[in-house]
């Protein structure tokens, strides 16, 4: 059983010499090919951005003035509403004092509380109300019928 565990070492060993020498000799081979120049190396990109192996032609730049340069976010198109907006009481539970309210123009449905809504106010109901930050999110302030 000795045997073939030297056996199989001196393979292992072989193998091993054989990949040194044949590493060796692909490096050698790399030195004696001639290398590329730095020219060959070189990209230039043109006034359009565009990566190229000629040099672009100075006199083709455009001149920009730096008055013409603008960056900015073009500003979003804010739509005014007139009044309170409006919604219908979606849910409105009297004994326990809370409902929701859904927006008359979008499927969006905001909490509001009975102690900041007129009284009689009941489910189906349409109304008029004003949004605030809440500790759990918006909630309708100010919650009135519309009459």
């Amino acid at each position: 059983m000795a045997k073939s565990n030297s056996f199989n070492k001196r393979e292992i060993e072989k193998n091993k010499i054989q990949k040194r020498k044949e590493k060796q000799l692909k490096k050698e081979a790399r030195k004696l090919e001639p290398t590329d120049s730095f020219e060959d190396m070189i990209a230039y990109v043109d006034a359009n951005g565009v990566i190229t192996d000629e040099r672009p032609e100075p006199s083709k730049n455009e001149e920009i003035e730096l008055e013409d340069i603008e960056i900015s976010i073009p500003p979003k198109e804010v739509v005014e509403k007139v009044g309170d907006p409006t919604g219908r009481v979606d849910f409105y539970d009297e004994s326990r004092g809370f409902g929701f309210i859904k927006e008359a123009d979008s499927p969006r449905k905001f909490f509001f509380h009975k102690s900041n809504a007129e009284h009689g106010i009941g489910e189906d109901d349409l109304v008029t109300y004003r949004l605030e930050n809440g500790l759990k999110g918006i909630n309708a302030v100010d919650v009135k019928l519309v009459k």
